[in-house]
């Protein structure tokens, strides 16, 4: 063989070990591929597809039990029985603006905000509870709570004043009286600078909200949001000259405690007088002057604002604890707990919560007194102060009487 052949020769034996080796690279990378495609095939079929469509009977059975089997479970977890909420949807629906969504029904949306106000439950419970994502939960959260506020002008009640012919104990010696006020403190949660003027004297973070509730502890005008530090007269002075704020008529008043002044519409007990109900009990003395006998049924009449924050505060257990909510958010959370409470007094014939209380009255049907002007200012004035002492005055005269 000449040299050029055997060079031919080892030129084709090289590039056959290279096809060769090529070859064998080529059918490595073949069976890895098809390695990978058959574990991604065993993967699909061992890992359920996500979706909503398997999660809708779970669903339906979680809010079967709360509002479809009986009105003592619905109470326990929304604060009113079948009847009360299937109404309160309907109302949301028709003036509310809530609307069934693709896949959220009004029903559910409904039931998670009652079930976070009831229970203060946190996003992850509720959402793991009714089987939502967490941002549909916060979602309908807000949905909801916009749709209860849009309410207020229904929910918020007109008083009556006491007639003169009035046969009930607590209110017949408060001639014109529509109702009492109070402040009340709900903890919330502020910003690090935000803490000093929400810090109250018994050094918790709260806002002060006023409240005015009618004789049936329905209530007529609520404003929250004040910095736990402000004084009581202060919110109630701003009440007042706010541009649709709370109306007191010429010639009407409300009960209130010593920490608002005895002014016009605004009657407050005698100071220096023996005054709360624990003062009174079964071992203390009877009325010793006509400033005791008034400030006796002054207190068992303005009462009825105690028992009302009493009420609310067991009803709502968001009340009962800071939430974690903007503070702007928190204030609407807290006018909606009010406006529901009156939808429930309005709607539920018994309500368990109010068993614990006694001698709630029971009339619903008042009417908005007719009233041209209304009072604008609270400042002592001594024609109030003697408005006041012949209240007494004829309290004092009647008791003598029945001795």
């Amino acid at each position: 063989m000449t040299k050029l052949g055997r060079t031919n020769a080892c030129v084709i034996v090289a590039v056959e070990e290279i096809l060769q080796e090529q070859m064998m690279q080529l059918i490595i990378v073949i069976d890895t591929i098809e390695k990978q495609k058959t574990r991604k095939r065993k993967r699909r079929t061992l890992v359920e597809p996500y979706g909503m469509l398997h999660r809708i009977p779970d669903q339906v059975k979680h809010l079967s039990r709360m509002i479809g089997f009986n009105d003592y479970d619905c109470v326990l977890n929304l604060r009113m029985d079948r009847n009360t909420f299937g109404r309160l949807c309907e109302l949301l629906r028709q003036l509310g603006g809530l609307r069934n969504s693709r896949f959220v029904t009004v029903e559910e949306q409904v039931s998670m905000f009652l079930s976070v106000l009831a229970h203060h439950k946190k996003n992850r419970v509720v959402k793991f509870d009714f089987w939502r994502s967490g941002q549909t939960v916060s979602h309908y959260i807000h949905v909801v709570l916009k749709a209860i506020l849009r309410l207020h002008v229904i929910l918020l009640v007109k008083p009556t004043a006491v007639a003169d012919d009035s046969n009930d104990t607590r209110w017949k010696w408060f001639k014109g009286c529509l109702g009492a006020l109070d402040g009340t403190y709900i903890n919330v949660t502020v910003p690090n600078c935000d803490k000093a003027r929400y810090r109250t004297r018994k050094g918790q973070i709260s806002t002060n909200t006023l409240a005015v509730c009618d004789h049936n502890m329905k209530f007529v005008y609520v404003l929250p949001g004040w910095e736990g530090l402000a004084a009581d007269s202060r919110i109630l002075r701003n009440a007042l000259n706010r541009v649709n704020g709370f109306k007191v008529p010429k010639g009407s008043y409300y009960l209130c405690d010593n920490g608002y002044s005895n002014s016009e519409g605004f009657l407050a007990p005698y100071k220096g007088v023996r005054y709360h109900l624990k003062e009174w009990g079964p071992n203390a003395a009877r009325p010793q002057s006509a400033e005791e006998l008034f400030n006796l049924r002054h207190t068992r009449a303005r009462n009825v604002i105690e028992r009302a924050f009493g009420v609310m505060k067991m009803r709502w257990g968001i009340l009962r604890s800071p939430t974690y909510y903007p503070v702007k958010v928190q204030n609407r959370l807290i006018m909606a707990c009010f406006l529901l409470n009156n939808f429930i007094r309005n709607e539920m014939d018994v309500d368990p919560l109010e068993q614990t209380f006694n001698d709630l009255p029971i009339d619903n049907d008042f009417i908005e007194p007719e009233h041209g002007e209304y009072v604008d200012s609270v400042e002592p004035s001594p024609e109030w102060a003697a408005t006041r002492d012949a209240i007494a005055h004829s309290m004092w005269q009647h008791y003598l009487l029945q001795q």
